[in-house]
């Protein structure tokens, strides 16, 4: 299993304990250890919550069979969605980023497309961005070991939406 957290990349886990989710899923969850005084775990990054309205830390699910990462909305059917295609035995295309109406605002997308990224990055692998949200990101992001996956480059008059 692969965890990831806010100070880090993805690692692999050395726990004794039996894996949480199948073999081959990524679960990408950021840790605890990041908190602010009143207990909520917060990233580094932008200070974005990364617990969910019952208090519980949100977890970036990776499966590999359906080509997408995706995030169970407070336990409802409910899910936000990354989709991605192999477009080469080496390339995949980010194709779409999809959160429903009333999660938006919380950065789970921001957490999508890092997990996403960081699926890249660990798998030696090559990177289209169709979705227009990866192009943001990767914008706002554009640190090296993401930027040497791109296959095409973000054109510097990219316009934020």
């Amino acid at each position: 299993m692969y965890l990831f957290n806010s100070t880090s990349s993805l690692s692999s886990s050395s726990s004794s304990s039996p894996p949480s989710s199948p073999p081959g899923d990524l679960v990408a969850e950021l840790g605890s250890s990041q908190a602010d005084p009143g207990g909520r775990a917060m990233a580094e990054s932008n200070a974005i919550p990364v617990q969910d309205e019952n208090n519980c830390p949100i977890k970036v699910e990776h499966d590999r069979k359906r080509r997408q990462f995706q995030v169970r909305l407070n336990g409802s059917h409910e899910r936000a969605v990354l989709l991605y295609e192999y477009v080469g035995k080496k390339t995949v295309d980010l194709q779409h980023t999809e959160v429903p109406d009333a999660y938006r605002g919380r950065g789970i997308a921001k957490l999508m497309a890092k997990a996403a990224l960081d699926f890249v990055v660990e798998e030696d692998l090559r990177a289209h961005l169709t979705c227009w949200y990866l192009q943001k990101y990767i914008k706002e992001n554009p640190l090296p070991h993401y930027m040497d996956r791109i296959q095409q480059r973000v054109p510097t008059d990219f316009h934020l939406r």
